[in-house]
């Protein structure tokens, strides 16, 4: 029986996709539920799983744009398993016809050709004339870098005007020219397409700010360790701070959670944060869903989970939809300043930077301190200055004083030690 495979719609509003790469060739044994395809629409990249057993016949090439419930291969649940490990069909490879012995002639030996003997150098050799001089000093060029064509490898005033070409200094010479033309995929595009819409269709405006990571440091110094042995080797990093200070913050200024429908203001009572990690097919913004009821434990382990999904190319259309606030980390990469893009619909998003230690202030005293820029870019449409400057303060306040307002003066007990 021969069973047509279609794609299947991965998310709503998905149309069609396209095939990134097929992991099995035309003519191969598959079993059933194998990945034979890895498939890109414009949130993710998903696997494509075979529905039965058999020898699968492609009927789409890598690159191809395919429709929701378009078909694009074929599976013979009649075909049988080949034997050990060899999917693919081994093509016999036939002997070429031996050809017929050919009594080789006696060669006819040819008579030697004497090659001509080499022009003897005349003194007009490298010597411009006149013309040709006069030239050569106006371009200020050397006799002795032109080659002369006048009798007697005289230079001649051709050769003066012709030596004006030369290669001058900025012109490539030997260096590699060449250039390579791929199609983006459909994710990467998509998010191109996003980008540009939000800069065209937004009001958005960035604020910065700075804030001094020695309490968060100390914090970390001091229960990494602990935190790591009680909840199975998870690390304590920088982005449950983060969430949490953003989280805080969102509940001080609600307009920064919310986004425009229209004539409409849309606003929510929960904090789904969105966390733009790099992966394998460029950025995606997995979501830590109703982070406002995560301790610093569940944060850390959600970012981690989606993270690794992200990493694996495992990441879905459902672990990316939604999110009414972004948080993106250009720090890891060394980025001192940025200003980050709003992530549509949404209206706000956190850029976070590198530390760096630099002389602050404290108290009349200068001090070395390790530091952080911070930027929100938010949409003005909706999100007035009053609230975004408020905003970044209240985050930075949360993030120099995490002990008191995240953390209700009780370390362990937030960190469930």
């Amino acid at each position: 029986m021969i069973l047509e495979m279609k794609v299947p719609s991965p998310g709503e509003s998905i149309t069609e996709v396209e095939i990134a790469t097929w992991l099995v060739k035309d003519g191969d044994y598959v079993e059933k539920d194998q990945a034979i395809a890895e498939v890109d629409s414009d949130k993710a990249t998903l696997e494509l799983p075979a529905e039965v057993a058999g020898i699968i016949t492609l009927k789409a090439e890598e690159g191809d744009a395919v429709a929701v419930g378009q078909v694009v291969c074929l599976i013979d649940t009649d075909g049988a398993k080949p034997d050990g490990a060899a999917p693919a069909k081994e093509e016999k490879k036939e002997e070429a016809p031996k050809a017929e012995e050919k009594k080789e002639e006696p060669k006819k030996e040819e008579p030697k050709k004497e090659e001509p003997k080499p022009a003897e150098k005349s003194y007009a050799a490298g010597t411009p004339s006149p013309a040709a001089k006069k030239i050569l000093d106006e371009k200020n060029i050397a006799p002795e870098g032109v080659a002369g064509t006048g009798k007697g490898g005289r230079i001649t005033k051709d050769d003066a005007v012709n030596a004006n070409q030369q290669v001058s200094m900025g012109t490539p010479t030997n260096g590699n020219r060449g250039s390579e033309r791929t199609k983006l995929s459909m994710l990467r595009r998509k998010v191109a397409e996003r980008l540009v819409a939000a800069k065209n269709e937004t009001a958005m405006l960035t604020t910065f700010n700075e804030v001094n990571m020695t309490p968060i440091n100390a914090l970390r110094n001091e229960y990494k360790d602990a935190f790591k042995a009680k909840h199975g080797g998870l690390g304590l990093g920088y982005m449950s701070f983060f969430t949490k200070a953003v989280v805080r913050a969102l509940q001080l200024f609600p307009d920064v959670n919310s986004m425009m429908d229209g004539d409409y203001k849309v606003a929510y009572d929960f904090a789904d944060i969105s966390i733009a990690v790099s992966g394998p097919k460029g950025l995606m913004v997995p979501v830590v869903r109703n982070a406002e009821t995560l301790s610093f434990r569940g944060i850390e382990a959600e970012i981690k989970r989606l993270a690794l999904r992200a990493r694996d190319g495992q990441i879905t259309v459902d672990d990316m939809t939604g999110g009414t606030f972004t948080i993106t980390n250009g720090g890891v990469f060394g980025s001192m300043l940025s200003t980050p893009i709003i992530n549509p619909p949404q209206s706000g998003i956190l850029g976070m930077h590198n530390i760096i230690e630099r002389p602050i202030a404290v108290n009349g005293k200068v001090e070395i301190h390790p530091m952080m820029y911070v930027a929100l870019s938010y949409d003005h449409r909706i999100i007035d200055g009053r609230e975004s400057v408020g905003f970044l303060v209240a985050v930075k306040e949360a993030l120099e004083n995490p002990t008191e307002l995240l953390m209700d003066n009780n370390p362990k007990k937030a960190l469930e030690l």
